[in-house]
């Protein structure tokens, strides 16, 4: 899911359509309704959901499309219209976050929207959903995991769906009962901005992984478990040249063999719901493809849960918005994320129903999928969040689950007269700025959309990691590589900032010239040199592999830097191997196994140990 600050919604109904707004959710006569600030008390402890057939034949259009529509909690502001427009969902944006941002704050923010969804006439709960791709991003103080890629390299799907788990349980104390996870994508051109949310570039494993993290999710016990839901359906990591939001150029053979399979897994998983991508389909957009988003996920592989649209992302199909709601909706999207202009997404499909653009069929058709899947995760029963779970969130016992994670995600590829592991005793000088920040380590979709450098959350970074283990004593640091003469073993930190989707698109992945500075500092010491990468894809070695004794790939380990620490000290062994093949050059991008001129500089699969 994308998210961005945007500006102030402006309508672009005309004066007559602009009319039509809704003022609130249509009662029928005689229906009645409590007051938004009310809940009935039968509601407030939570009741058995109701027979959905029955609740369906109930229901006005008004509220029926407000089911289909999810809103953003900035745009919402106080919440009234999920009470005034039957509201059936809302979201966070990866920058849409409440101050003080806290577990408590959060599950208060959302019992309070709930509330607004309970005083409702019918008192369909509300379902609240965020970009918890590697543990509740959104929350400050939560645990946060390696991203997919360095999940990948683990090959461990027990360990993703206890990580998956984790972040379910997390997820829920916050309140918010729906993770826009896992990420299914298999990405094929390092270029990408979201290669680290892909499991990695083979089918075979994002097929493997992906049903690992939905059963994680979704299997958390009735009070920790969260909808999951795959994405980005479908082609998104196939795009030509890498491009975010682009066109996947490919045959229906081709597209079914590498960008199919995680689908596949993901419903006989039971996958709850399905995220459709940005990008297009040999020129098609995803969001209006009902050959694959109807007759494929949803007739060929069965998926009975419910199809949600990315953020915006129906605009973006032509200049006609009306057109865009009648296309998408008609092609099997079945909830719209409209984060800003949702008052007016509910005047123009209504609109469009009354036309006969849109069949009453089809409208029925979504809502039903949206609530079996509310009935599914009990909502009715357990509306508001369990403080139990949010107590729990950050706990030490979730943080060894990421621990683990990040020792399994570590890839050796090189490891000359045996640096690694640091021998007892040795004098460690530890540099780059990158070893010390919290940030650089948990990347994008961290407590903000791109992430941030810095400390912004709860966690241990590479420096503190190694303190603990080797003592303050043996180890030394600087930003710059200065002072590395006087230890026995220089271990330099280098990578990427944060950055998430269109904004870590790359026609370029050499590392940066203070990088490549600070190495040659660090080499100048004369001493053994430990080259440790943070970052979301294989980045362009050149002379680093020459110049370096030994070369670890963190990836993006998220907030448990002592994973990092243990392997480094030999607490634990490097059992990582690449999810994705590395590229000797730029010009040798795209590089994938299977390919018919098949060369890397690291094979797929590769990874030392000792």
């Amino acid at each position: 899911m994308r998210s961005r600050s945007g500006p102030t919604r402006r309508s672009f109904l005309g004066a007559a359509a602009a009319a039509a707004l809704p003022p609130a959710c249509v009662i029928p006569r005689g229906g009645g309704a409590a007051p938004s600030s009310q809940v009935p008390p039968d509601r407030r402890a939570g009741r058995p959901a109701p027979d959905l057939d029955a609740l369906l034949a109930q229901m006005t259009l008004d509220e029926k499309i407000g089911q289909m529509t999810q809103a953003d909690k900035t745009a919402i502001g106080d919440g009234r219209d999920v009470h005034g427009l039957c509201l059936g969902s809302l979201l966070s944006g990866g920058d849409s976050l409440p101050v003080p941002n806290s577990p408590q704050t959060w599950a208060e923010m959302t019992d309070r929207f709930q509330t607004q969804a309970l005083s409702t006439r019918l008192g369909i709960p509300l379902i609240y959903g965020v970009d918890a791709v590697h543990g509740d991003g959104d929350v400050r103080g939560a645990v946060l995991f390696p991203h997919n890629i360095g999940l990948g390299a683990t090959r461990d799907p027990e360990l993703v769906q206890r990580a998956a788990r984790v972040t379910a349980r997390e997820t829920a104390g916050s309140g918010a009962r729906w993770a826009f996870a896992p990420c299914v994508a298999v990405a094929r051109d390092e270029r990408w901005g979201r290669t680290y949310e892909s499991f990695g570039e083979s089918p075979e494993l994002v097929e493997v992984l992906g049903a690992a993290a939905v059963r994680g999710l979704q299997d958390a016990g009735d009070a920790g478990a969260v909808l999951a839901c795959a994405k980005h359906f479908v082609g998104d990591g196939g795009t030509a040249g890498g491009k975010d939001q682009g066109d996947t150029r490919a045959g229906e053979a081709e597209l079914r063999r590498v960008h199919l399979p995680g689908y596949r897994s993901a419903v006989k998983a039971g996958v709850g719901s399905v995220m459709v991508s940005y990008s297009s389909w040999n020129g098609v957009p995803m969001h209006g493809n009902r050959h694959l988003v109807t007759e494929v996920l949803k007739g060929e592989l069965g998926f009975t849960g419910f199809v949600v649209s990315d953020w915006a992302a129906i605009d973006k199909m032509s200049p006609d918005y009306t057109a865009d709601i009648e296309r998408a909706v008609n092609a099997g999207v079945d909830m719209i994320m409209v984060p800003i202009r949702y008052r007016e997404f509910v005047a123009r499909l209504k609109a469009l129903v009354a036309a006969g653009r849109v069949s009453p069929a089809r409208i029925d058709d979504a809502v039903r999928r949206i609530l079996r899947q509310k009935a599914r995760f009990k909502l009715w029963e357990r509306p508001f969040a369990d403080r139990a779970l949010t107590a729990a969130v950050g706990s030490a016992e979730h943080r060894a689950v990421a621990r683990q994670a990040v020792r399994q995600s570590l890839v050796l590829l090189k490891n000359d007269r045996a640096t690694l592991p640091l021998r007892p005793g040795v004098r460690v000088h530890l540099c780059g700025f990158r070893a010390d920040d919290l940030g650089v380590q948990c990347g994008g979709w961290s407590v903000g959309w791109r992430g941030h450098k810095g400390t912004f959350t709860t966690g241990t970074t590479v420096r503190q990691a190694l303190e603990q283990a080797l003592g303050s004593a043996r180890l030394t640091f600087s930003t710059d590589g200065a002072g590395a003469a006087s230890a026995d073993v220089v271990v330099a930190v280098v990578g990427e900032d944060p950055y998430a989707e269109g904004s870590g698109d790359r026609a370029k992945l050499e590392l940066s010239p203070s990088d490549r500075a600070l190495i040659a500092s660090a080499k100048q010491s004369g001493k053994p040199l430990v080259v440790v990468l943070i970052a979301g894809r294989p980045l362009i070695l050149g002379d680093v592999l020459s110049d370096a004794s030994a070369v670890v790939v963190a990836w993006l380990p998220g907030t448990e830097g002592a994973g990092v620490a243990d392997v480094l000290s030999g607490a634990a062994r490097p059992t990582g191997k690449l999810p994705c093949s590395w590229p000797r050059s730029m010009a040798q991008i795209p590089v994938n196994v299977g390919d018919a001129s098949y060369d890397p500089l690291f094979p797929y699969g590769f990874g030392l140990s000792w």
